[in-house]
């Protein structure tokens, strides 16, 4: 059975026909509307999605933000923009003619590692680190979404209560320190103004204080992984994002966590499906996995 997979992200839009042994045909990308607006963003997806819709059997949504009963939802409403209470699955059923099913991309990223894993690990958590922080939890197997589609949202636990403050609404997230935002955000001087791909370039350059923002950025991950497997007792911490992926971070982030206590290490792994576990995840669930 092939589904039409939908990433949706704050910067880029992705499409892809996804078939039964998780095989991507006919990837397509556009940027995410500037805009941000309800109109702008079925253009793009009509856009997008089109061309691949004929070819599959149902439709299959990965997106930032908060999920519930198919509507687009969010705790950082500037992640978002003006999408707050989009209603995802109608707007690509209208599209595509289709039955369609909508999912937090961290969550349906969680699912799609979980699976690469093959059954090495009950217990995982997977964490993505790019324009936000966002996660999924695989707990015995299962995925945990909750009632309201918020767990997972581990960039929103705390980092620094006199920290900079999160669009959230609150302070010292771990999101608002990590994320390719946060890290953005802290710029001053010579970087004030340039975003993260530029400070991780700057750094690799020698420059101290890009490297110091991404120090940063990985101690404060290396604390939320800590407190991750505190609270679940989990096996394995899968990370991924443009930020989580980016050359070397990981390692630092690995550095960090070495100076925890034993009980706090837990197995760190690089995202095996990068940018694609968004779709691939939400594919899977999609065409039978349960939650």
């Amino acid at each position: 059975m092939t589904t039409l997979a939908i990433d949706i992200g704050g910067t880029k839009l992705a499409a892809a026909l996804v078939d039964n042994d998780l095989l991507i045909r006919d990837r397509r990308e556009l940027p995410t509307p500037a805009s941000k607006t309800p109109d702008a963003l079925r253009a793009a997806l009509h856009t997008l999605v089109e061309p691949l819709s004929l070819y599959a059997k149902h439709v299959a949504i990965a997106s930032t933000g908060i999920i519930r009963d198919g509507v687009l939802l969010a705790i950082n409403p500037h992640n978002l923009g003006g999408l707050l209470h989009f209603p995802l699955t109608e707007t690509l059923e209208a599209i595509t003619g289709l039955p369609a099913r909508a999912v937090n991309d961290a969550q349906a990223a969680a699912w799609a590692e979980y699976h690469a894993l093959r059954g090495d690990y009950r217990d995982m958590v997977f964490l993505t680190v790019s324009t936000g922080v966002g996660g999924g939890v695989v707990t015995d197997g299962k995925l945990l979404t909750g009632t309201g589609g918020l767990a997972g949202h581990l960039g929103h636990t705390l980092a620094d209560p006199n920290g900079p403050m999160c669009g959230c609404g609150r302070r010292g997230c771990v999101e608002a320190i990590a994320s390719g935002r946060g890290i953005a955000a802290a710029a001053q001087g010579e970087l004030a103004g340039c975003d993260a791909k530029t400070i991780f370039i700057r750094a690799g350059q020698g420059n101290t204080q890009a490297a110091d923002l991404i120090t940063r950025s990985a101690q404060a991950l290396a604390r939320l992984i800590a407190d991750i497997k505190a609270t679940t007792d989990c096996q394995c911490v899968v990370v991924g994002g443009s930020v989580g992926l980016a050359d070397g971070y990981l390692t630092q982030v690995r550095r960090c966590l070495a100076q925890e206590p034993s009980a706090y290490q837990v197995a760190l792994q690089p995202a095996h499906y990068r940018h694609d576990a968004g779709l691939l995840g939400a594919a899977l669930l999609a065409q039978g996995d349960r939650l």
